[in-house]
């Protein structure tokens, strides 16, 4: 009888709930110290990959790829690049909770891709929950606005290319493994940000101009990749021993403890317009996994039909 490992993937999921926004906090404390966001986008790549090695290694994983798996973790790299650079332009000046609940429409639109792309079916509500959860991100971006100017929609552009990052890793997830995916996304990724850097080196554009770390920032570029590695191979391994459907709604609690991390280490506490956002885009969302929940029951009761149906119509 084979073992219920549903409670270790609920615990390693609420671990990376914990772990992920300590790299939001190291992306901030390094942008507030001076550093580029290029750079910080650079620098969680380069821990990312140097951490992932070993561990590669030690699993005996191959470190070929075929030129398709190539090229899928390019596009990989690129969607994960472009995701990190507008989240952490984004909590450069304003709170990470607040940033952290406009990147979280991204299920919403995942939804509307996977239909788009891959046919998927999209009922009326869940189109209704998906207008409702943006219409909760505009109140928490509205004020944001008002304070940080359009720098407030650069989560918007973390939660699109995230949407699409995860529609490439459900492409190469069939036929790569999760860990050695994620150690040649690292690489990918450091093969397209290095050159930028170099290229920018001197140019005297802020964000993309690199400056030799001092004093704390180089912890911080450090955690950056440190947690980023920690954190995702705790959400890997709990896709691992408990099903997306379980797990999905405890993703959410990340925003809790980005709350809590925000408003003792930067003094940032969501006002009520936010909390209220925060709320419908929570509750939109939930709602979204109640109904995926219950497509795939249908979806599995009608495959079981039609396989019953088969065998007894069989000679």
């Amino acid at each position: 009888m084979a073992r219920d490992t549903t409670l270790q993937g609920i615990v390693l999921m609420l671990l990376f709930c914990m772990i992920a926004p300590l790299l939001d906090v190291a992306s901030k404390l390094a942008a507030e110290n001076g550093m580029p966001v290029g750079q910080i986008t650079t620098a969680r790549f380069l821990v990312q990959g140097a951490l992932m090695l070993p561990v590669v290694l030690a699993m005996g994983l191959s470190l070929r790829l075929t030129p398709r798996a190539f090229v899928y973790s390019l596009l990989r790299a690129f969607f994960l690049i472009v995701s990190t650079y507008s989240f952490v332009s984004g909590i450069q000046v304003m709170p990470i909770a607040d940033a952290l609940a406009i990147a979280f429409v991204e299920p919403f639109i995942l939804l509307i891709l996977g239909s788009l792309i891959f046919g998927d079916h999209v009922g009326p509500r869940r189109i209704l929950a998906c207008a409702v959860g943006f219409g909760g991100a505009l109140l928490v971006i509205q004020p944001s606005i008002q304070v940080f100017g359009l720098v407030a929609l650069w989560p918007l552009g973390t939660a699109f290319c995230f949407a699409f990052y995860m529609l490439v890793t459900r492409a190469v997830s069939a036929w790569m493994h999760p860990v050695a995916m994620q150690f040649h996304t690292s690489w990918t990724g450091l093969l397209l940000c290095l050159p930028v850097m170099v290229a920018f080196d001197g140019s005297g554009i802020g964000p993309l101009d690199p400056l030799w770390p001092e004093g704390w920032n180089w912890l911080w570029l450090f955690g950056v990749g440190f947690w980023a590695a920690v954190s995702h191979m705790s959400m890997t391994y709990a896709l691992k021993y408990a099903p997306s459907a379980t797990l999905a709604p405890l993703h959410y609690s990340e925003i809790v403890v980005a709350v809590i991390l925000g408003y003792l280490i930067f003094d940032d506490f969501p006002d009520a317009v936010t909390w209220t956002g925060i709320a419908i885009i929570v509750a939109s969302g939930l709602y979204i996994i109640h109904r995926e929940r219950l497509s795939a029951r249908d979806k599995a009761a009608t495959a079981a039909s039609a396989a019953t149906a088969a065998l007894t119509e069989a000679p």
